[in-house]
């Protein structure tokens, strides 16, 4: 994906933050809320429902029954404390000049707009802007947007935005439900996107080259390039970008004032993991929301028409395929050596949970590949944990062949025979909700497991 953000017109955004949403009106209140057509008002899902469980909405309760308080300072306003309630860390910070949300105006490349994340939350903080703006994931509803009065008030609140927001981010982009998304783009020396220029959707699958257009990036990453830090030259031919003069940027001084913010890093290590949980977000929203519209329509609309069903659970199933591709990361870009510039990396790597071997979904590689064991931590994640019964047992039986090696597909070739050996047996310690086939491997595990043989013996010792 190339980050920037998509606002009407020329303005091409990031993350699905709120950003894009939110409108000021006459009385000046700073959210659209319930006007005009969302998609999936209706049954089953009722995104505009009010029945939130995401972790802004949590926060909310808590500052309404006094259980929490957000603190104000000179130096961001409530962006610290939201931080720490919802356990943000610092050093997720990364940095975007290309102009986004309607704060626009204040976004350049001297002042970068900055996004601060976690496995469920996005928060993004424009220097000297009115609002704080938050994309934060309910597990059934997917994305919800925020918006949060950047003055001092003695009851802060967060507004829902949906509709302007929803205009983007329920899009090809997003893959057509509610969800955020990052881009990379040809940015000129005020931060707009060059004229008639392409525009980049990443994940963990897009090459390095046609990353991070927009945005500034720490960090070293081998003799690889990206499309950071760099601003658009050549008016008549913008899509040639000396590379070479933003790699293995290890410092900001000189380009932006690093010190207005709250770390002075916009670590290359937080872009690769924003990269791929932003589309395995998308992923899961997506199966679960396809299985529950099959379900309802069922029941309410297709219950006589056998084929309409069977269509329909084909459609999910498909969608399936897809994210456990994506969840064990088969289409992922190689990499040529990467180091952080912050501690992002052992915190994130610290959350675990681990294994009694120490070992972790989160623990990184960093050399060819994003992480050493390579199957998503957001399968820890309330969103998987809230994926409708049947889907959950698909996936799980499906991951349970794949891991095993009884999968004949051959879709998965990428892991090998020790990487399916070491997740099968993470997951089987630190993932309690595995159906019966999976706990009978796990005996299996204890006692010389025969199904361990049998993947070694079709795999090899690679």
């Amino acid at each position: 994906m190339r980050k920037g953000w998509f606002i009407p017109a020329s303005v091409v955004a990031l993350l699905a933050l709120a950003a894009t949403c939110a409108t000021l009106g006459v009385h000046g209140q700073i959210a659209v809320h319930q006007q005009g057509y969302v998609p999936f008002t209706d049954a089953p899902i009722r995104y505009r429902d009010s029945d939130l469980n995401d972790p802004v909405a949590r926060l909310q309760k808590r500052l309404a029954d006094g259980s929490a308080r957000l603190e104000w300072n000179d130096r961001g306003g409530y962006l610290q404390s939201v931080l720490a309630q919802l356990h943000i860390p610092v050093s997720s910070q990364t940095l975007v000049f290309s102009k986004t949300s309607f704060q626009y105006k204040k976004i350049s490349p001297q002042s970068p707009r900055a996004l601060y994340f976690n496995d469920d939350v996005y928060v993004g903080f424009v220097k000297n802007g009115r609002v704080l703006e938050f994309v934060s994931f309910d597990p059934l509803k997917g994305a919800i947007f925020y918006l949060l009065n950047a003055q001092k008030s003695d009851h802060p609140t967060f507004e829902r935005a949906e509709l302007d927001c929803t205009q983007c981010h329920i899009s090809e982009a997003t893959r057509e439900v509610p969800d955020v998304f990052v881009r990379s783009v040809y940015p000129t020396s005020t931060g707009t996107i060059a004229n008639f220029t392409a525009t980049h959707v990443s994940g963990q699958e897009t090459p390095l080259p046609e990353r991070w257009g927009g945005w500034y990036v720490t960090g070293t990453h081998g003799s690889l390039r990206h499309m950071g830090n760099v601003l658009v030259t050549n008016p008549d031919n913008p899509e040639t970008l000396n590379t070479a003069a933003g790699a293995n940027l290890t410092s900001l001084d000189g380009r932006c004032d690093p010190a207005a913010y709250l770390s002075t890093q916009s670590d290359i290590v937080a872009h690769l993991v924003l990269d791929h949980q932003a589309q395995m977000h998308n992923l899961i929203t997506k199966t679960g929301f396809q299985q529950r519209i099959a379900a309802w329509d069922a029941t309410h609309k297709d219950a006589a028409n056998p084929t309409a069903q069977a269509q329909a659970q084909a459609t999910w199933q498909n969608s399936a395929e897809e994210l456990l591709q994506y969840l064990t990361f088969q289409n992922e870009a190689l990499l040529d050596g990467i180091t952080g510039s912050s501690s992002f990396a052992q915190e994130f790597a610290a959350l675990g949970p681990r294994d009694h071997n120490g070992r972790s979904l989160r623990d990184f590689d960093l050399h060819s590949r994003i992480f050493r064991y390579p199957l998503s931590y957001l399968i820890y994640s309330d969103e998987w944990d809230a994926l409708p019964f049947t889907v959950k047992l698909y996936l799980y039986h499906r991951l349970h062949q794949i891991l095993t090696g009884s999968d004949t597909s051959g879709k998965f070739t990428r892991l090998t025979a020790s990487q399916r050996q070491a997740i099968l047996e993470i997951l089987l310690e630190t993932k309690p909700e595995l159906p019966p086939e999976w706990k009978q491997n796990k005996a299996e595990l204890a006692h010389a497991s025969t199904a361990i043989q049998r993947w070694r013996a079709a795999f090899g010792t690679r």
